[in-house]
């Protein structure tokens, strides 16, 4: 059950529908009010990448990838093209798009973060799977050029020396989703022209 660094094909990912999931139970009172509870803290991303294929080389390369990855046995990397970097999509990258903890003095290690708000309220997602060199890191608002090293299979940042107390750590990245195949069988289509095509092909969040 391994995790393989390997990206899903870019050029079929990029047609694909999806996005995130959240588990919610709800409980309808006899008087008519509604009991809610969250069942999951965090949420997961689903996808179907059918969408994307388009040419029969596309549906060759799809199945090669699944017999690589064993069908849902081993996790890969997934370019969810409406939410892969850590700024907002009309804008590039910079150091301090996202703060991703706060200097002790002692502390040199922290976790790649992205966070989402709206109004009051706000949801923060761990970043495992950032995309090397795209990785940028401020002290501050000071850009680190150097003094810092990247795990790009955990998200984790290691400082050469610890940021001093009270000192705002901050990022900006490119990431991956890690996902696995959510079936263990493609159904494929042949028609009389020999142009392909495969039912459904889900992708489900791997979270550790």
């Amino acid at each position: 059950m391994a995790f393989h660094e390997v990206r899903f094909p870019d050029n079929i990912s990029r047609g694909a529908r999806g996005g995130p999931e959240r588990r919610t139970q709800i409980v309808e009172l006899a008087s008519g009010d509604e009991e809610r509870n969250a069942s999951w803290a965090n949420s997961r991303r689903r996808f179907d990448v059918v969408y994307g294929i388009r040419r029969a080389d596309d549906l060759a390369l799809v199945v090669a990838f699944f017999e690589a990855r064993n069908g849902r046995l081993h996790g890969f990397r997934y370019k969810d093209w409406a939410d892969y970097k850590s700024s907002v999509p009309s804008q590039g990258i910079s150091a301090t798009d996202q703060q991703i903890g706060t200097g002790t003095g002692s502390l040199k290690t922290f976790q790649l973060a992205k966070h989402y708000a709206s109004g009051a309220q706000s949801w923060t997602r761990m970043i495992a799977k950032p995309v090397t060199g795209s990785v940028r890191i401020a002290l501050g608002m000071v850009e680190q050029t150097s003094g810092w090293a990247l795990d790009a299979t955990t998200g984790m940042i290691t400082f050469t020396t610890a940021p001093a107390n009270g000192v705002i750590i901050r990022a900006g990245f490119e990431f991956d989703v890690p996902v696995r195949f959510d079936t263990d069988t493609l159904d494929v289509t042949l028609d009389i022209e020999r142009l392909g095509s495969i039912t459904s092909i889900p992708l489900l969040e791997i979270r550790r």
